[in-house]
């Protein structure tokens, strides 16, 4: 059985004018993979929006119905990081319930699942920002506790940027233990509590970083025992990244995705990962930094 990988052609469209957000890598990831042959079509689902009640079990009444009547003061929609629109609400419920549809598969059938976005750990219960204005993992694993079997989740970010809307929601939730390795001094300036941060300095080399999660991360899957994994992959650690200030290198990416996944497959845990950040100015080092996730999951997983 194939990993199934979300994605739907709103992830590219243009978002308003003025944003800042990389759009073009939603169209070029899948396509890439599929001149490859890494993928085939078929692997691709396009999910549907979420429904209300999902995201309520995350998500204030009051912000959702502000959020999705576009009720948002013009300072709440220059946190989030664009001006609202109702394409972009519907945009999000479909990227979120990608990661949603996508952990589902891995719990119950395929071990593996990608959402070719998602990862929009920046947003909190009651409020957007950067970039985020629904939490996919958030409400993907409030799903999972809620309807399957699963009863202990780790959140693996390691995206540059902390997940502090994550860490946030699950504040006090001992069955979702959130882990976030991210730059110290990068966005967001005031950090969350995660059960786990780890803050990494400027410059931090390949070798380095690399050392600092193997120390943690297996440690930390005998600790948590985990029945279900969420990995958010963002590629902004990247030494070309614009935004990222690290220092690690693409093949130092690339090895981290493998240490994850070595862990979950040595411990046949289900995994769902979200892309997450990707800033470098030349979109190609973004899209194979991503690509590379995913060779590493076909490779690991067996197919």
């Amino acid at each position: 059985m194939s990993i199934p990988i979300a994605w739907s052609e709103i992830y590219a469209h243009p978002l308003p004018e003025g944003h800042r957000f990389p759009m073009e890598k939603y169209s070029l990831i899948p396509q890439q993979l599929m001149h490859e042959g890494i993928i085939t079509k078929d692997q691709l689902f396009a999910p549907s929006p979420l429904k209300e009640e999902d995201i309520l079990r995350v998500h204030c009444q009051e912000y959702w119905d502000r959020l999705k009547n576009l009720k948002l003061t013009p300072r709440e929609q220059r946190a989030s990081g664009f001006p609202h629109s109702l394409e972009l609400i519907l945009r999000e419920t479909i990227i979120c319930n990608g990661t949603l549809l996508g952990a589902m598969a891995a719990l119950n059938h395929t071990q593996c699942a990608f959402n070719v976005a998602g990862g929009t750990h920046h947003a909190y219960r009651d409020r957007a920002e950067g970039f985020c204005l629904l939490n996919d993992i958030a409400i993907a694993s409030a799903y999972l506790l809620t309807n399957t079997s699963v009863k202990q989740i780790l959140v693996v970010d390691l995206d540059v940027h902390q997940g502090n809307g994550t860490a946030k929601i699950f504040e006090g939730d001992d069955r979702v233990f959130t882990f976030s390795m991210h730059g110290e001094k990068n966005y967001p300036f005031k950090k969350e509590r995660s059960d786990r941060d780890i803050g990494l300095p400027n410059g931090i080399s390949t070798e380095a970083y690399l050392e600092i999660l193997k120390e943690n991360l297996g440690a930390l899957m005998d600790q948590v025992k985990p029945d279900f994994v969420f990995f958010q992959s963002g590629v902004d650690i990247l030494e070309t990244d614009k935004l990222g200030k690290l220092g690690v290198s693409k093949e130092g990416c690339k090895a981290r995705d493998r240490m994850v996944f070595e862990q979950c497959v040595e411990r046949s845990i289900p995994i769902q990962v979200s892309m997450g950040g990707g800033y470098s100015p030349n979109i190609a080092h973004i899209v194979d930094a991503h690509v590379n996730t995913f060779r590493l999951a076909m490779e690991m997983f067996g197919y």
